[in-house]
């Protein structure tokens, strides 16, 4: 019998609610996981950023709605654009509001999720922000993207890198699907290649475009007209 392979670390958590409720029943999820660990926990924005700061966890679950300080400010004190080293933040809400999702995406959220998409996308959401992916519930991604190309002042600066090279006619497709909110598996499925050059393409993207993260990436290709569905 082969031994098992051993876990590698898993994804530190910290959690920011002002409701008890949801505090507990996200950390008994998310302990239940083989691949995370809830590390912190803080009823108001103010107490999240101090403990973020002190315990440095790979991910941050952030609610809108908090005491002392929401969590769009706290957002951008943690992974806003003039952060040195910027957290990967997840703006989880009960709010369905593009002034919210505008507010934290421009604040450097990496997800936006809504609190009864359930505890699975949850859970892919924070794997996703680990990983340094995005996710953004289903409900808003391309509401959300349609929505910047009508923006004076777009709600996320992805913009070719100085000197940078043009995308090739493969990275292009692989970012108009992203855009119109595919995964990575229904990508390498669509164009018919591996899981692995998917990101090989999207690191390449995120490079030539200086996008900090995937919804970056997503925003440019609305934005300059690349994310029409076809047909």
């Amino acid at each position: 019998m082969t031994s098992p392979t051993p876990p590698t670390s898993p994804i530190r958590v910290l959690i920011a609610d002002d409701q008890d409720m949801i505090r507990t029943g996200f950390r008994f999820f998310l302990d239940a996981q083989p691949d995370m660990t809830v590390v912190a926990e803080a009823a108001d924005g103010e107490t999240a950023v101090r403990l973020a700061r002190e315990v440095r966890p790979d991910v941050c679950l952030l609610d809108i709605r908090m005491p002392k300080l929401d969590g769009l400010e706290a957002t951008r004190l943690l992974a806003g654009p003039d952060v040195a080293d910027p957290m990967r933040v997840v703006v989880v809400t009960t709010f369905d509001l593009d002034e919210y999702v505008y507010g934290a995406l421009r604040g450097g959220a990496c997800g936006f999720l809504l609190k009864d998409s359930g505890p699975t996308l949850l859970a892919e959401a924070v794997r996703a922000a680990a990983a340094g992916d995005s996710l953004v519930s289903p409900s808003v991604t391309v509401r959300l993207l349609r929505h910047v190309t009508a923006e004076p002042e777009p709600v996320v600066a992805a913009r070719p890198a100085p000197g940078g090279e043009p995308l090739t006619d493969r990275e292009l497709d692989v970012v108009r699907l992203v855009a119109l909110g595919r995964t990575n598996a229904e990508i390498a499925a669509e164009l018919y290649v591996s899981l692995s050059t998917v990101k090989t393409h999207l690191s390449s993207v995120q490079l030539k475009l200086a996008a900090r993260n995937r919804v970056e990436i997503a925003a440019w290709a609305w934005q300059h007209g690349l994310a029409q569905p076809e047909g």
